[in-house]
């Protein structure tokens, strides 16, 4: 979808399409030339009514769209709507409306959002062809100044639909190691994909070992020139492609969900490259582990002792826990890396589906100003996060007889908080945060906004507006007193 920007009145602009916000004062203004047309569907739009054009305008058509709240995400749902509404026109104009308790920056951000996110589909497996999608997609009433916003929206939302891509693929295609294909093909990165055997990441390679599909760590680096090498920020996605639980085998009712076990690897893979694109100034390493946890003739077994990266050794006192043992040994090559912040995504613990339900993700940190950045850029960006606590006392429900610790605490409660534990004793020192974010990764249901049904991309637009935030926030000069420059502070204490 090619997505533009004119100063073009409603009356001057040609399209195929109109559209306007049912409820705001564009529409009234309109209706003095349809003689009460426009005023009527905006009454009956459920979500979009049409209305067919005489003379009245350049545009073909005119289309209404309900606006159920007039608040970012209201008017994001109401463009993708728009947009899934119309797929297969040419050309829709939507129209800035001043009247909405929206500055028209912010506007024009959602609207594109929305109408980028609306235009994707999941139906490239299907042997008829797809409708296909909108062609152009034109902000009317809009300024100069206004281009870039509009550019950097439709940037992020196409990059948060590659992670959609990814997820919604099924477990035959997006493999580890189709994975670690479309990692290569990203532009303007390093990528590197490692044998975790000859790698030394042995918790990957004894997951992984239950599948005919090799587990593999693949490393993807943005390193622009002239950017110094700390801070360095690494990013860390779960990319389980498939996991039916091992010998712990999952229920019919979720294992039929676990191709979208690889949620965080896909939200790291998209950042990574919508980054680069964006030409970040701040040195960025991501690390998909990524295979798949079967049962076969290699698959750990409950109370196997198995070694990780960091030399601590783990009694598996449940197979299915597989996805923090797989990060345990990505944050301990990030921290072999340099990374001197850290950042896990991953699809983790159903508890935290049940709790949060599809719409929050969960925020774990060992340090409560980077939990504070990670969920304020998650809220910001449209990807809702919550904070979640951390407590010593949880440590001493992973101690076991056998070995350094085991992978769950065997108790009835506290599955995300024990999870997110178990990932702490090998972040170290190192400034870390995990994002459980199993709930809204993949949708069983439309929630009624942008998304609607299916993989969502969770974790793409936080992680990137983190990303940007701390650039900025490293090269603008000058420290003051907020979560941002605390970081900054971090780091040049760390440096001395």
């Amino acid at each position: 979808m090619n997505v533009e920007v004119t100063a073009a009145e409603p009356t001057e602009v040609e399209a195929d399409v109109l559209v306007l916000a049912a409820g705001g004062l564009r529409v009234r203004e309109l209706d003095r030339l349809f003689e009460g047309r426009l005023l009527g569907a905006a009454a009956y739009a459920d979500p979009v009514s049409v209305v067919h054009v005489g003379r009245e305008l350049r545009a073909q058509r005119v289309a209404v769209v309900a606006l159920d709240e007039p608040e970012p995400q209201g008017l994001r749902t109401a463009a993708a709507r728009a947009v899934r509404a119309l797929r297969g026109t040419g050309t829709v104009a939507w129209v800035l409306d001043e009247s909405l308790p929206l500055a028209l920056y912010r506007q024009v951000q959602v609207v594109v959002e929305g109408a980028v996110l609306g235009a994707y589909s999941a139906d490239r497996w299907k042997s008829g062809r797809p409708a296909p999608a909108v062609n152009r997609f034109i902000i009317c009433g809009a300024s100069e100044e206004h281009r870039e916003v509009a550019q950097r929206a439709e940037l992020v939302a196409r990059w948060t639909n590659v992670a959609r891509d990814l997820v919604d693929g099924p477990p035959n295609v997006v493999t580890p190691a189709r994975l670690a294909e479309h990692a290569a093909a990203l532009p303007g990165l390093r990528v590197e994909v490692l044998d975790p055997v000859t790698a030394g990441l042995p918790a990957l390679a004894a997951v992984g070992g239950s599948s005919e599909a090799a587990p593999q760590l693949i490393v993807i680096r943005h390193e622009p020139a002239g950017v110094p090498e700390r801070p360095r920020l690494g990013l860390i996605g779960k990319a389980v492609t498939f996991d039916a639980g091992g010998y712990f085998l999952k229920p019919q009712s979720d294992i039929v969900r676990q191709k979208g076990d690889m949620g965080g690897g896909a939200a790291v893979l998209a950042a990574m490259g919508a980054i680069a694109e964006l030409e970040l100034p701040l040195s960025v390493v991501g690390l998909l582990p990524a295979c798949e946890n079967m049962i076969g003739p290699g698959a750990i077994r409950p109370s196997d002792v198995i070694q990780t990266a960091a030399g601590l050794t783990v009694e598996v006192t449940n197979p299915d826990a597989e996805g923090r043992l797989i990060l345990a040994d990505a944050i301990a090559y990030a921290r072999a890396q340099g990374a001197t912040h850290l950042v896990d995504l991953a699809t983790l613990t159903g508890a935290m589906r049940a709790g949060m339900g599809d719409l929050y993700g969960g925020v774990f940190a060992n340090d409560d100003t980077w939990r504070e950045l990670i969920v304020d850029a998650g809220n910001a960006a449209g990807d809702l996060a919550w904070p979640w606590p951390m407590h010593p006392r949880y440590r001493k429900l992973l101690e076991s007889r056998v070995a350094d610790l085991r992978n769950t605490s065997g108790r009835p409660y506290g599955y995300p908080i024990t999870a997110a534990t178990f990932l702490e004793h090998f972040a170290g020192k190192v400034t870390w945060a995990h994002v459980d974010m199993l709930g809204p990764a993949l949708l069983d249901d439309d929630r009624g906004d942008a998304i609607g049904k299916g993989a969502s991309g969770y974790g793409v637009g936080m992680l990137v507006e983190l990303v940007s935030r701390l650039a900025v926030t490293l090269h603008r000069g000058g420290v003051g007193a907020s979560p941002m420059d605390a970081f900054i502070r971090q780091h040049d204490d760390d440096d001395a």
